[in-house]
C-alpha cells in the first residue's frame, strides 16, 4: 500500500457535539471537504467498557459502539436483521452471548456505512484504529479461550518514565493455537476492520515481533519478560486471504532493528509525532528532516496533550530548539507537519482549533476524566477552513 500525498484530522465521534453519528457527523464531513481534507481519523468503533470510555478496552473487537447511535430506536426488519447474521456469523453469536443486541449491531452499521458513504462521495476517507489486544472477560476473551494464553496478561516493561512499568492486564494470545488454526480470528477481525474503514493504525504493532508477558497475578510489569509474537506469518496468512491491507504500523516508543524490518517487509508506514521531536537528539524519528516519504506525521495523538498545552509546559530552551512561531506556536507546528516529506498529514481537531489543555483527550496511566472532550456547533467556521484549506493547498496535500 502506498500513501498519497495528503492530509487529515483526528476527531472522535464521541468528540462531536452530540457524541453521536447524527447531523453534527455530517456537517463534520463536509467541512472537512471546505478545508481540503482526505483522511478523518477516528479511535476504535467499538462499545467501551467500564466506566472509562476508553475506546482501547472494547467489550467486543467485531462490535460498534451502540453510544455513537443518533438513531437508537430506529425499526429493524426482521429479513435485515438475519441477513447481518448470516453475513456475520463468525463474530455475532459470540456477542449476543455476551448479550448484546443484534438490532443495535444492524443499526450500527446502516448509521456508519450511511455516514462513510457521504463522506466518500465528498473525497473524505475514513482512517481508523486497532488496538492490539482485547479484554480479559470480554465477548471474544470468553468465545475463544483456547486462543488466549492463561499464565500471563499483557504489559510494557519499566522505563526512563515508569520505574514499574506498564500492567494492562489484557489476555494474551497464544500464538502457536493461532497458527494452529489458520489465524482465523484475526483473518475475520481485519475482515471486518476493513469493512468499516478505509484505513486503519494498528496500536502496539511491536508487539507482533515480541511482547511483554507479565506472569498472572503480578501488581506490576516489573517480573515480565519478553516472547516471540507471530512476525510476518501472521500478515502473509492474513495478505493470502483478504488482499493487501491498507495498514500503518503504530511504530512510538523504543523500537528495535527486528521491528523496523519487520514494518518495511510488509510495506507498512509508520508514525512520527512531531511533540518528540525536539528534545535534542538529531537522529530522531520525529525529526522533519528523518521522516520517511511513507508514514504519517502528527503534532500530535490522542495520547498526548494540545500542542498549546504542550507549547505551554516547556522550557525557553525548548521552545527555543523546536524554533516554532512565539506568536502562534500551535498553527507553526501544524505548519510543519504539513510541510513534512511525510505523505499523510494528521492533526488533531483541538490543535486546529487552538485549544489548550483543557481539551486533552487522554491522559495514559490515569483511568479517570479522559476520553470526555467534545467540541461545540460553532467551532467548525468557514473561516477556519479556508486557513486549514490554503496551508493544504501551499503544501500540495490536496486531492
Amino acid at each position: 500500500m502506498l500513501l498519497e500525498r495528503a492530509s487529515g484530522i483526528l476527531l472522535h465521534p464521541t468528540s462531536l457535539p452530540n457524541g453521536t453519528l447524527d447531523e453534527h457527523a455530517y456537517r463534520f464531513v463536509d467541512w472537512l471537504a471546505a478545508a481540503g481534507q482526505s483522511w478523518w481519523q477516528v479511535l476504535p468503533l467499538g462499545p467501551p467498557e467500564g466506566l472509562t470510555g476508553s475506546p482501547y478496552m472494547s467489550a467486543s473487537a467485531f462490535a460498534g459502539s451502540p453510544a455513537l447511535l443518533a438513531h437508537p430506536q430506529a425499526r429493524v426488519a426482521a429479513a435485515e436483521a438475519e441477513a447481518f447474521r448470516a453475513r456475520h456469523a463468525f463474530w455475532i453469536e459470540d456477542w449476543l452471548a455476551f448479550g448484546g443486541s443484534l438490532d443495535d449491531q444492524v443499526r450500527f452499521d446502516r448509521e456508519w456505512q450511511a455516514l462513510r458513504g457521504y463522506a466518500a462521495e465528498r473525497g473524505v476517507r475514513v482512517f481508523g484504529d486497532m488496538p492490539i489486544y482485547v479484554s480479559r472477560d470480554g465477548a471474544d476473551h470468553r468465545a475463544h479461550l483456547h486462543l488466549f494464553q492463561a499464565d500471563a496478561v499483557a504489559g510494557v516493561p519499566p522505563d526512563a518514565f515508569t520505574e514499574t512499568g506498564q500492567l494492562w492486564g489484557n489476555p494474551l494470545y497464544d500464538w502457536t493455537a493461532m497458527r494452529v488454526d489458520g489465524y482465523r480470528w484475526w483473518i475475520e477481525r481485519f475482515r471486518r476492520t476493513f469493512e468499516l474503514l478505509d484505513l486503519t493504525r494498528i496500536d502496539h504493532f511491536r508487539g507482533f515481533v515480541s511482547y511483554w508477558a507479565v506472569p498472572a497475578g503480578e501488581p506490576t510489569a516489573v517480573h515480565g519478560h519478553w516472547r516471540r509474537g507471530p512476525g510476518l506469518d501472521l500478515f502473509d496468512t492474513v495478505h493470502a486471504w483478504l488482499g493487501p491491507l491498507a495498514v500503518i504500523a503504530e511504530d512510538l516508543g523504543v523500537i528495535t532493528e527486528p521491528v523496523v524490518r519487520l514494518r518495511r517487509e510488509l510495506g507498512f508506514p509508520g508514525m512520527a509525532v512531531l511533540q518528540f521531536a525536539f528534545g535534542g537528539d538529531p537522529s530522531s524519528p520525529h525529526l522533519p528532516a528523518n521522516h520517511e516519504e511513507q508514514s504519517v506525521v502528527y503534532t500530535g495523538t490522542h495520547d498526548n496533550d494540545t500542542t498549546r498545552g504542550w507549547w505551554e509546559s516547556l522550557s525557553e530552551a525548548e521552545r527555543a530548539r523546536a524554533g516554532l512561531d512565539p506568536a502562534d506556536p500551535v498553527w507553526s507546528l501544524i505548519a510543519l507537519a504539513f510541510a513534512s516529506r511525510a505523505a499523510l498529514a494528521i492533526a488533531p481537531l483541538q490543535d486546529v482549533l487552538g485549544l489548550g489543555s483543557e481539551a486533552r483527550m487522554n491522559l495514559p496511566g490515569t483511568e479517570q476524566g479522559n476520553w470526555r472532550w467534545r467540541c461545540s456547533p460553532g467551532d467548525l467556521t468557514a473561516t477556519l477552513a479556508l486557513r486549514l484549506r490554503a496551508l493544504t493547498e501551499s503544501a500540495a496535500r490536496t486531492g
